[in-house]
């Protein structure tokens, strides 16, 4: 009989043991989750996380909802302070302001108190000229340049530190032009920037391709350069900066980041629904309407890349003389 209750008593323990542990590792995702746009409906970073929401929703690769919440303010501040604040059922959408709003001083946030999920897509930056403009390519640009930094009036939006921006700043170096003594006029958005081309209020602009690939085919301005590592499918005429004779490949990129100290198992959850994702038709399809080229990358592949990408932007705030 003592036996007995001693072999009952060892069952009944393991019983507690093996009740404890299940619950401690409940299947993940447990609830609905969120996916953050850290801006107003309508913008960049808004567009991506629905596009995610419908291609995850639309070919059955989550169980549980999948809601967008939009979080607008502080260049994404806001809605990445938030998501710091939630649990692994929250992602946010972000971009390269993760990084230059720490570096330019705007933000206490470090992209390193994130969990890297995926980068996802890509737009090009594109500078462009009047049609009638006497620079017929971008190295003779760049060669004016050169002479006199401040003699062309570039024009920018919505402000100095972003990727538009940045980007002239980068190629301006490897050109051997001081990026500080350019002279920028600054516009609310791309799309001001690109009426003030039209009306001859500036020199040049450098902007996302989207803002200006429709008016190029249209004839009504002229492409000097991508930023792509290669000419472009439906943009054949317009060479890449490599070809102008300045080594840089500028990717406008967008990914998926996620709150502090995720699990192993919920960061590898997130890389097999994503990459079965961006395999999809529908997710193809989202990137060609958007004009965007597909830039996946995994969630380490992801972490190096964020890594690569602090240094490049520590290095072109530095070079832009937006800090001392």
């Amino acid at each position: 009989m003592k036996k007995l209750s001693v072999l009952l008593l060892v069952v009944l323990l393991l019983s507690a043991c093996s009740l404890g542990s299940s619950g401690a590792n409940k299947e993940f995702p447990a609830k609905n989750l969120e996916l953050i746009a850290p801006a107003s409906p309508g913008g960049g970073w808004d567009l991506t996380a629905r596009s995610v929401q419908k291609a995850l929703r639309d070919n059955d690769l989550v169980d549980k909802n999948i809601n967008v919440v939009n979080k607008p303010g502080g260049g994404g501040e806001t809605g990445w302070k938030y998501l710091k604040s939630k649990d692994s059922h929250h992602l946010a959408i972000n971009s390269s302001l993760v990084l230059t709003n720490e570096l330019l001083g705007q933000s206490d946030l470090s992209y390193e108190e994130f969990t890297p999920i995926a980068t996802l897509a890509t737009e090009w930056q594109a500078l462009a000229v009047p049609v009638n403009s006497e620079y017929e390519s971008a190295s003779e640009l760049m060669e004016q340049l050169k002479s006199d930094p401040k003699s062309v009036k570039i024009g920018v939006g919505p402000g100095l530190g972003n990727d538009d921006h940045l980007s002239i700043v980068q190629a301006a170096s490897e050109y051997g032009v001081d990026p500080a003594q350019l002279n920028f006029l600054v516009y609310e958005g791309g799309g001001d920037v690109v009426t003030a081309l039209l009306g001859g209020h500036v020199d040049a602009v450098t902007t996302s391709l989207s803002e200006v690939k429709d008016q190029h085919l249209a004839g009504k301005l002229k492409i000097l350069a991508v930023s792509s590592e290669e000419r472009l499918e439906d943009l054949d005429d317009v060479p890449t900066w490599t070809e102008e004779g300045v080594d840089m490949v500028f990717p406008h990129w967008r990914g998926i980041m996620g709150p502090p100290d995720m699990t192993e198992e919920e960061i590898a959850y997130w890389d097999e629904k994503i990459k079965k994702m961006v395999e999809t038709e529908d997710w193809q399809k989202l990137l060609e309407n958007n004009n965007w080229e597909d830039f996946y990358k995994d969630s380490e592949e992801s972490k190096k890349f964020m890594q690569e990408q602090h240094e490049l932007y520590e290095k072109l705030v530095n070079d832009s003389g937006l800090v001392n």
